[in-house]
This record gives structure tokens, sequence and C-alpha cells, in this order.
């Protein structure tokens, strides 16, 4: 039996308690939030529930075995390092922090006590980004090429990050999953047409191993709310429409042919391929309820964990860099990790 406390009530956190505690084995006895109203809702929901508007009851109770944390972004780094030092694996919800500096210094910390540390990047777990992974690594799209992806909507406007931080951890942490790597190099522009010095709108495009390519654009100052990724091999493409309701994926077969070999210039083409296009079945269930079955078990069985600290870390390294280099014009700008 794991017993858990979950730090933040507010949009999300009803939401972690509710698919935590619809695990085996798992309880959750205490909620800690600042605000009385949020913790009311909570007792509503979970009379079982022990609220608290001191986190820190939740941090020194001896009788809890992890702590699911979230909260805005500016409190991570205080509330999973207090956590981590009382002992305690921590859940904390992306990004891990706001600064690669308090991003390492967690993930050396979970690591010398010997305690999980997850971030919640729930794309990870959802069926449609496994099924991609699923299919690149089995080599049915050919060599990965490149992936472009378009997250935007009207709003929400966010007053203590930019966009970028908002949007952009989702595919940069996609990215990573599926390419098996992290990126090299960044080169992004983005503007603040709403909020003066935050960023609504940016274009962001990181350099991987091997040649390939990763684009992203994020914007809060769009009619429509569009959540597309487009990944294009050499053998077939791959469309993965997130706000599509019935499929999600589909897969192409187009691509184009090169003749290596020719005696003049008027002998070289391009031969392109249309073939058929197949939507691959997708399995049911919620991200959120694998997750935080992922997290339990990387706790009991020492499963590796798919959204560690360390991959949280290297989400906040490319975002600090992207921002550095939008605020730099958009110069090309190589990150660097600190490992």
């Amino acid at each position: 039996m794991l017993t858990l406390g979950v730090i933040g009530c507010g949009y999300w956190g009803p939401n972690l308690v509710r698919n935590f505690y619809s695990q085996p084995d798992t309880r959750v006895t205490k909620v800690a939030d600042l605000s009385r109203e949020r913790l009311q809702h909570m007792e509503t929901l979970f009379p079982a529930l022990e609220t608290t508007q001191d986190h820190r009851e939740l941090i020194e109770d001896p009788g809890l075995d992890a702590i699911v944390i979230s909260t805005p972004v500016t409190t991570h780094y205080k509330l999973a390092k207090e956590a981590l030092e009382a002992g305690k694996h921590v859940f904390l919800e992306k990004p891990l922090t706001h600064n690669a500096a308090e991003s390492l210094e967690l993930v050396k910390l979970a690591e010398a006590k010997g305690l999980v540390g997850m971030v919640g990047h729930t794309f990870l777990y959802s069926p449609a980004v496994m099924k991609i992974k699923e299919l690149v690594d089995a080599g049915e799209l050919g060599e990965v090429q490149y992936i472009s992806t378009i997250r935007v909507n009207l709003g929400l406007f966010q007053d203590d990050i930019n966009v970028v931080w908002d949007l952009a951890p989702h595919d940069i942490s996609i990215f990573n999953f599926i390419f098996g790597s992290v990126p090299d190099r960044v080169n992004a522009v983005g503007h603040d047409y709403i909020q003066p010095e935050i960023e609504d709108v940016a274009f962001l495009t990181f350099r991987y191993p091997k040649g390939k390519l990763a684009h992203v654009h994020v914007s809060w100052l769009d009619p429509n709310k569009i959540r597309k990724t487009t990944v294009v091999g050499s053998k077939k493409m791959l469309v993965y429409d997130d706000v599509s309701t019935l499929e999600k994926i589909r897969v192409y077969d187009k691509g184009v042919d090169v003749h290596r070999h020719y005696d003049t210039f008027g002998e070289f083409h391009l031969a392109y391929r249309f073939g058929d296009i197949s939507i691959p079945k997708l399995a049911d269930g919620e991200p959120l309820k694998a997750e935080t079955a992922h997290f339990l078990d990387c706790i009991r069985k020492g499963t590796p964990c798919r959204s560690s600290f360390l991959h949280g870390h290297q989400v906040v390294v490319a975002l600090e860099h992207a921002c550095r280099s939008m605020g730099d014009s958009g110069g090309e700008t190589a990150i660097d990790y600190g490992l």
C-alpha cells in the first residue's frame, strides 16, 4: 500500500487525486492548498480526505510515501526540494522548474536520495503518442527526417510565463521521446502582441543529432484550437491530430524517391510516391491514469521512469535556450544541459 499527499487543488489537482484514488493498493489521504474554497471543493468530492492550507503538514507526515505537486511552476523547485529532503518520492506537474539550474539540482537530489522523481508530461502516456513511438521504432516510416507541430488557440493568456513555457513543453517532450535523443541547437523567434514582455506567439526550430529537425509553432493568439503534429519519414509520413475524436493518427504512404545514378542532368528526376492512407487502431484509456500507474510502478518495481526528472530537466533546458534565442532576435543557440 502506497500513501500519497497532493499539494495544489486548482485546475489539475483534482484530476490527479481522482486518478491516484482509482489505482489499486494506493491511498490519497491528504491535500493542501492555500485556498480554503478549493479545499472545501475537494472535501465535497472526496469526503475522506484530510485538508490543510499548510503544505508542510504533508511534507512532515511520516505516513506519506510520496508527494504529488500541482502548483504554479515558480513554486515547483521549493516544494519538490522540501519533499525530497524529507525522503518522499515526488510527482511534479510539468514543467519541472522555471530554470535549468534548479531542475538540475532536483535531478541530482533525487538520485542522491534514491527516490523516484517524475514529471507529468502526460502526452508520453497517451495512446496516440505511444503508437507513433511504436511505428517509428519499428521502422514503419523509414528514417524520420523532421517533425513539425502546431499548438495554437485563443488564450488562455498567462501573466507569469510566456507561451513557450506554457505550450511548448508538450512538444519538446514528445520530440525527445520519439527521437530517443535531445536537441543540441535551437533558434526561435516570438513576439508580445498583447502583454508587454510576455510573448504570446513563437516559432521554434530544434536541431537533433543526425540532421533531424523539429519545428514548433505555439500561440495564444489564433482563432482556432489546433493540436497537429506531422512526422515525415523516408518511407512514409504521419499526421497526428489531437483535436480529432475518431481518427487521431493517419499514416500516408507518400514520399519522394531520388534516382541516385544518372549520366546527364536530363536523366535526373524525382519519383513521387502516392500510396494508401492507413488509420492505426489506438488503445483505449485515459493518459493520466496510465501516467499515475507508471509513477507507482516506478516506486514499487523500480520501473525506468519515462518522464523522469532527467527528462524534465532536458525539456526545461531546451525551453530556456529557446527563450534565450528569442531574446537574441532568433540567433541559433547551442544547448548545454550541464550534465
